[in-house]
C-alpha cells in the first residue's frame, strides 16, 4: 500500500508541476472588465465616427463634379453657337447677301414694282 501512495503522490506531484509550466492565465480585475476589448471596441467606434465624417464632404464633391460636367458642356454649345452667329455677321455684311435677305421678307428697292401671285395651285 505504501508503493501505491508514493506512486499516487508522484502523479499528483508531476500534474503541479504540468500546471506550474502552463502559462497563467490572464487574471481578470476586480470588476471582471476586459480593458482590451474595451479600448478595441473604442479604437473601432472613433474610425466609425471618422469615416462617417467623410461621407457628407465625398457626396458635395460628387455634386460638385457632375454640375462642373454639365456646365462645360454647355459652355461647348454656346461656343458652337457662339461661332455659328459669327459667321452669319460676316456674311451679312456681303451686300449681296443683305440683299437676299432682304427679299426673304418681302422687301424691294427703291422704283421696282411689287407683285402679289394669288390662288396658285398646289404641288
Amino acid at each position: 500500500m505504501a508503493q501505491a501512495a508514493t506512486a499516487s503522490a508522484r502523479r499528483a506531484a508531476a500534474r503541479r508541476r504540468q500546471r506550474q509550466r502552463q502559462a497563467p492565465k490572464p487574471r481578470k480585475g476586480p470588476s471582471g472588465i476586459r480593458w482590451d476589448r474595451v479600448a478595441r471596441t473604442a479604437l473601432l467606434s472613433t474610425l466609425g465616427i471618422v469615416l462617417l465624417l467623410y461621407v457628407s464632404p465625398i457626396e458635395r464633391w460628387r455634386s460638385q463634379r457632375h454640375a462642373v460636367a454639365q456646365q462645360q458642356s454647355d459652355l461647348r454649345s454656346l461656343q458652337s453657337q457662339n461661332q455659328q452667329l459669327r459667321g452669319t455677321i460676316k456674311r451679312l455684311h456681303d451686300p449681296a447677301a443683305l440683299e437676299i435677305e432682304a427679299r426673304k421678307l418681302g422687301m424691294i428697292r427703291r422704283g421696282e414694282r411689287a407683285y402679289v401671285v394669288q390662288n396658285l395651285p398646289k404641288p
